[in-house]
């Protein structure tokens, strides 16, 4: 089944670890604001997410969200969530961590086009 959204082994282990401290955890790809445009991981639950929010999928064990307007952009990409050193978004998890969460993306191929849309 394609995916809408995956993660790296490095990602999943940082989202283990952030777990470990901080219990269930929620992503949501940042719009471009305060933190740039980057997946932000928060406890789960301090974020609200709205009607205009869409769910990608599930990395981890934490939901995946991203605006509506975004997902309309970026809908025809798998977002592959990774980590890169450095500081992460100022209201990311990852942060403290001296790591932050990146987003990848690839083109979908007509096949897995096909097979979403009939999801």
């Amino acid at each position: 089944m394609t995916e809408r959204v995956i993660a790296t082994d490095a990602a999943l282990e940082l989202i283990n670890t952030l777990k470990e401290k901080h219990g269930p955890l929620m992503f949501h790809q940042s719009g471009g604001c305060c933190d740039g445009s980057s997946p932000m991981c928060y406890p789960k639950g301090d974020l609200m997410v709205g009607d205009q929010d869409v769910l990608m999928g599930v990395i981890g064990d934490s939901e995946f969200y991203m605006h509506k307007s975004q997902f309309d952009y970026w809908s025809h990409t798998q977002l592959i969530i990774d980590v890169v050193p450095g500081r992460g978004g100022m209201f990311s998890l990852e942060g403290a961590e001296g790591k932050r969460f990146l987003t990848r993306s690839r083109v979908f191929t007509a096949e897995e086009t096909e097979e979403l849309q009939n999801q």
